[in-house]
């Protein structure tokens, strides 16, 4: 099947963009997937609040001097609802699959975090940077071995990626035994980093040669910035230090695909969504601006 079965149509787009496919270069789609939610549910609203938000935020970056609106940018709409995480991940591997084939770069809104393992399972070779307060190396939690919190561990198991994970802070024995299979930087190493080390530091961690995929899990914010997350833990980064280290990753490296995850709207008054709007904008922007193309 291809994107025009899989995907639905919104009568709200990100950006309000009314782009076609052929004519963009990247391609923002939902991936509503809202299964295997430990602590609160409602992530398969994310995607309709973030694009609500999007539309009334300036699309001017004053930290990059470019548009929003420049943008080579299309939203094809949301993934349709599937009864089980397999078949979600199976949808998403094949949108993500035909996006990069066409030259294309993926922009996935979520969607709990479990959605991130279809988009890294169509690339071959990346290296993944993962913003994120959990590690998600759990074996199994309760009795799944596929969910959010589980994702990464089963990344790692299926092929021996490359994988960072920024902003960490509330993990498990568990998973800090298995921790040894990937690379992780604090929320508090990188926020009292005064200078550019803990960006440095990731960079060195990645391979030059070797593309970059970025997953974002919202609550690697402090909940004083985005308070409408899944799994909440105190202690995150600001947005403007995410954004910096975002946008730096961006600029110098060869970003293949992005996604943004775990947002449940209901949760506040709309001040998470607009966070993840304007970090999307900026992202992608970051990615245009570096001459580099997937």
């Amino acid at each position: 099947m291809s994107i025009r079965e899989l995907c639905r149509s919104r009568p709200e787009t990100f950006l309000d963009t009314t782009q076609t496919l052929d004519d963009s270069e990247f391609v923002i789609f939902g991936a509503p997937m809202d299964l295997t939610g430990s602590y609160r549910r409602g992530s398969r609203f994310a995607p309709g609040a973030i694009r609500r938000a999007s539309r009334y935020m300036e699309s001017y970056s004053l930290r990059l001097n470019a548009d929003g609106e420049d943008l080579p940018m299309c939203d094809v709409g949301d993934l349709q609802t599937a009864n089980e995480a397999y078949e979600w991940l199976n949808q998403i591997n094949t949108v993500v699959t035909e996006i990069t084939q066409s030259g294309k770069t993926p922009i996935m809104i979520g969607g709990e975090h479990t959605v991130a393992l279809g988009a890294i399972r169509a690339f071959a070779k990346i290296a993944v940077v993962d913003f994120d307060a959990h590690l998600d190396l759990r074996n199994e939690l309760s009795g799944l071995r596929l969910s959010h919190a589980t994702f990464l561990r089963r990344s790692l198991e299926e092929k021996n990626r490359t994988i960072v994970v920024l902003g960490a802070r509330a993990l498990s024995k568990e998973e800090l035994a298995y921790a040894q299979e990937l690379t992780y930087i604090t929320a508090k190493e990188i926020s009292e980093d005064e200078t550019e080390e803990s960006i440095n530091a990731a960079l060195r961690l990645l391979p030059e040669e070797m593309p970059i995929y970025i997953t974002v899990d919202m609550d690697v914010l402090d909940p004083s910035e985005a308070p409408a997350v899944c799994n909440p833990a105190p202690e995150g980064l600001r947005f403007s230090r995410t954004l910096d280290i975002l946008q730096s990753i961006c600029l110098k490296r060869r970003v293949v695909g992005v996604d943004l995850c775990e947002v449940t709207p209901f949760y506040d008054s709309g001040l998470t969504s607009i966070q993840a709007a304007q970090l999307l904008l900026e992202t992608v922007l970051a990615i245009h601006k570096s001459g580099f193309r997937s």
